[in-house]
């Protein structure tokens, strides 16, 4: 039973980027998610946030809050339901304890990225759309993989997905209704939403940012969740955005394939990115991702550009040009899907991947073998069939071992390079085959690896170099260069 006097709460301690959670009793009649409102503002000092709340089902309200500075902050909330209104307390942060708690991953000099307590972070990503919707061993099994998958990101859809081997309905739908009969979108699941937080909570056990795409086209009229009134698509954001601002781990993609969601157009797009702004006092991640046509990342609200596009090559211009970090989320699939983005051999998603790293960009893995269970990783998780996984992982131990902030050096070596001037190169060939390179190097004596990047072998060339030298080559596909100073 939910009581109208007003209490001073509080609360135990809140770790630095951890979730303060304050859990209020309220009414259940009624439609409490167009109904009520209800939020709170966090202070510390002139420090000052405001969260939203949002209604869990069972008459279940709950506002979060995710904590930078350590210190004591107070919090007030504002009801329009009496007993939820004016409810003060406080907390204390302390500093982070967790070892996967490195705090929300931001945009660190504008082309790299990095954890809120000066971390390094690289993303190494991968895409498995609708994984928490398939059977409960599925996602399991989804999980066990990625526990020993190199990957530190995964994408991911909010709505279930209508598309190629994605034919079952979901066992349960994100608002009250069902294909029959339609949905109602005033009326919110809470255990949809539940469910799909437990599986981000899991990844983040697994030190994994989640990608929650917030729309997407794969709809094919069979539920109408890319084509809802402004209204509803702004409420779901809201409810969305407070419930998962305070996950230190999560970045927002507002849609896949955006130019394909014929019924918005681009204000629309404006006001969801601005709704998502106003409502997450974290500032976590934000882009959208193309079909054909490339969104604007000069826009203030995108923090990174995501692009769809098969010639990676572009990752280094869209870079120069935005002033923001670049992801090349979808540059085909490993596999053997008869279309032409997903049958990529190996060889070449590898290729694709080292030649956007080497050009200052980020790009991501993904995989479709077609199986008998047509359990196909791209949408529905499982298990990893590909060969370029492990080749991906051995590339990330490489820029682990680099220093942090590499810069593209332009093709004025005729060949993707990533360097500190003087200090470090990494050179990729890709598809050329040279029989040897010749460098001119700043002053300073230098060591060189010669890089197998299939067979993942790296072979030191014998001597130190100074000045003006030549390395020769074995004249193979799928070669890179490491230079060193001494």
């Amino acid at each position: 039973m939910w009581q109208e006097e007003r209490k001073l709460i509080y609360t135990r301690n809140v770790e630095q980027w951890g979730i303060f959670e304050l859990t209020l009793e309220g009414p259940s009649l009624g439609n409490p998610f167009t109904d009520i409102q209800l939020s709170a503002r966090f202070r510390r000092g002139r420090n000052e946030a405001y969260a939203e709340g949002f209604y869990d089902g069972n008459g279940k309200y709950r506002i979060r809050f995710m904590p930078e500075e350590e210190g004591q902050w107070l919090f007030e909330t504002s009801s329009s339901i009496a007993g939820m209104d004016r409810v003060k307390g406080e907390f204390a942060c302390t500093s982070a304890v967790n070892t996967n708690n490195h705090g929300p991953v931001r945009v660190k000099d504008s082309v790299y990225f990095e954890y809120a307590d000066g971390t390094r972070y690289t993303p190494i990503g991968t895409t498995s759309y609708v994984w928490h919707l398939q059977d409960k061993e599925v996602q399991e099994q989804t999980l066990r993989t990625l526990r020993d998958a190199p990957f530190n990101k995964i994408r991911m859809l909010v709505f279930p997905k209508s598309y190629m081997f994605n034919d079952r309905e979901p066992a349960i739908y994100p608002f009250e209704g069902s294909p029959e009969s339609g949905f109602d979108d005033t009326r919110i699941v809470p255990a949809y939403f539940a469910h799909l937080e437990k599986r981000v909570k899991d990844l983040a056990e697994l030190g994994i940012q989640a990608e929650l795409v917030l729309f997407h086209p794969y709809d094919e009229g069979r539920w109408g969740f890319d084509r809802m009134p402004k209204e509803a698509d702004d409420r779901y954001v809201r409810y969305i955005v407070s419930r998962f601002a305070a996950y230190s781990h999560v970045w927002w993609s507002l849609a896949n394939e955006y130019d394909l969601m014929t019924h918005k157009k681009l204000d629309d797009w404006s006001r969801l990115f601005r709704i998502v702004q106003e409502c997450d006092y974290g500032g976590h991640l934000r882009s959208i991702h193309n079909g054909q046509t490339w969104y604007d990342f000069g826009t203030p609200w995108t923090t990174h550009a995501s692009i769809q596009h098969a010639d990676v090559k572009v990752v280094s211009e869209c870079t120069k040009q935005y002033g923001k970090p670049a992801i090349i989320d979808e540059c085909g699939y490993e596999g053997n899907l008869d279309t032409r983005w997903g049958s990529l051999t190996p060889e070449e998603l590898l290729c694709r991947v080292w030649e956007g790293t080497c050009r200052g960009g980020h790009v991501t893995h993904g995989e479709t073998y077609w199986n008998t269970e047509e359990i196909i990783w791209w949408s529905h998780g499982g298990e990893l069939q590909g060969k370029s996984m492990r080749r991906i992982e051995f590339l990330k131990g490489i820029m682990d071992e680099a220093p942090a902030q590499l810069a593209y050096t332009s093709d004025s070596y005729d060949a993707a390079t990533l360097s500190v001037r003087g200090e470090y190169y990494l050179q990729y060939f890709g598809p050329h085959r040279f029989a040897y390179r010749e460098f001119s190097l700043p002053e300073g004596t230098y060591r060189v690896d010669v890089i197998d990047t299939w067979n993942m072998v790296i072979t030191p060339v014998e001597g130190e170099h100074e000045g003006r030298f030549r390395i020769n080559l074995p004249g193979k596909l799928y070669y890179a260069l490491r230079i060193q100073k001494v």
